[in-house]
């Protein structure tokens, strides 16, 4: 494999679901870390990929954490999230968020997809706060359980923005915060503004298969000064005094590497060429997969330019002629990588406790969804490979 993410050999190589693109400035910002010895949580490139990432973003501060999920953690502490409070969270997501409101000794209410774009769906929000939930003395309470209902955390899932505006028109209504978990998402617009950008709090994920990585890394979004500095606050261990070891509350030890984050600013210079080059990669198999019986593909809003993060399918078992797990396991003896999506929270063991409000189309799509390789450097004739390995899935597995 090529450092870039290119195989030398299409025609033979093991084709991955997603992997990074190392392919700029990273070797030699890097080096300038180790030849310096600003390796550590302070230094240069750490505050140069906070102001850059929170440019990029149309946010005006951004602080720079370990990885997505402590972004997401220091996020809802900074949102007022507490114990016993609920936070709305999305039901089909990667764990994180859903852990994240956990760790605070909170409980998520999960709510489902819309069925089209796959992202929370406004009108159960609307219905839940308006028909299932109370206000007394300027406290939102969730009739079944009787619990404060504190915040609002949408996932932009697979690189396409949720529906924002009627969010946060509710957000304002009830007097929540909405924290936008964008982990997915940067480089995505939502009615041409950028992801990420709209939110009281938004959160990033710099994973490695995320469309620009520093590896593992984070990146909290901020418009409002005061939240920006108690995030930063909290993720430094919570330390009061620049010279004396003093520490107000229990803090964390979540800041970003100066390595990492000069990975960071190397990847961020490429981000509209790998947004380009996903939205290439979807646009062929949009236009070569919906000819397959049985499959549909993830779809973009009219309001969006989705990044097709992770570019994904809906297998039709009676009508592709096998199920959603059978065609992963035949594209892994292709060599093809695929994977289904996330279990639903209100299936996860470690969440279904949770109340539901309803979980029909999270299930279904669990059931029937396959991500599909999508890496930046896919190439030209890996993506056939792919196309022509799903229609011989369809024909029953022959070639």
């Amino acid at each position: 494999m090529l450092i870039d993410g290119s195989p030398k050999h299409a025609s033979t190589d093991f084709i991955p679901l997603s992997v990074p693109s190392i392919s700029g400035h990273e070797w030699t910002y890097v080096k300038e870390c180790l030849d310096t010895g600003w390796v550590s949580s302070v230094g240069s490139y750490v505050d140069r990929f906070e102001q850059e990432t929170a440019a990029r973003t149309g946010s005006a501060f951004a602080v720079a954490t370990v990885n997505g999920t402590s972004a997401l953690h220091t996020a809802l502490m900074v949102a007022g999230v507490e114990a016993e409070d609920e936070v709305l969270v999305s039901d089909l997501t990667f764990i994180a968020p859903v852990n994240a409101i956990r760790y605070l000794g909170a409980h998520p209410l999960l709510v489902d997809a819309e069925p089209t774009y796959w992202q929370m769906d406004p009108e159960r929000v609307k219905t839940f706060l308006e028909q299932d939930c109370t206000a007394s003395n300027g406290v939102l309470r969730n009739r079944k359980t009787g619990r404060r209902v504190r915040a609002l955390l949408p996932v932009d899932v697979l690189g396409h923005p949720v529906d924002m505006d009627p969010l946060q028109e509710l957000a304002r209504r009830f007097e929540l915060p909405l924290v936008e978990d964008a982990t997915e998402s940067l480089g995505a617009l939502y009615k041409g503004r950028p992801v990420g950008g709209d939110a009281e709090l938004a959160c990033i994920s710099f994973n490695g298969n995320k469309v620009i990585t520093t590896g593992g890394g984070g990146m909290i979004l901020s418009h409002c000064e005061a939240s920006a500095r108690r995030s930063k606050y909290l993720t430094t261990q919570a330390k009061d005094d620049p010279i004396e070891f003093v520490h107000g509350e229990v803090g964390f030890n979540y800041r970003m590497s100066n390595v990492l984050a000069a990975i960071g600013c190397a990847q961020l210079e490429q981000l509209d060429t790998f947004v380009e080059a996903k939205r290439r990669i979807a646009a062929h198999y949009l236009q070569a997969l919906p000819g397959i019986p049985g499959i549909t593909c993830n779809q973009e809003a009219p309001w969006a330019r989705s990044i097709f993060w992770m570019f994904t399918i809906l297998v039709d078992e009676a009508a592709f002629g096998m199920d959603s797990r059978a065609l992963i396991r035949f594209l892994d003896q292709r060599k093809i990588q695929a994977r289904p999506l996330w279990q639903p929270m209100h299936q996860s063991p470690a969440h279904c406790a949770s109340q539901i409000l309803g979980g029909d189309i999270s299930t279904r799509l669990n059931r029937r969804g396959v991500s599909i390789p999508c890496s930046v450097g896919l190439s030209a004739e890996h993506q056939a490979i792919v196309i022509e390995a799903l229609r011989d899935a369809q024909r029953g597995g022959k070639a």
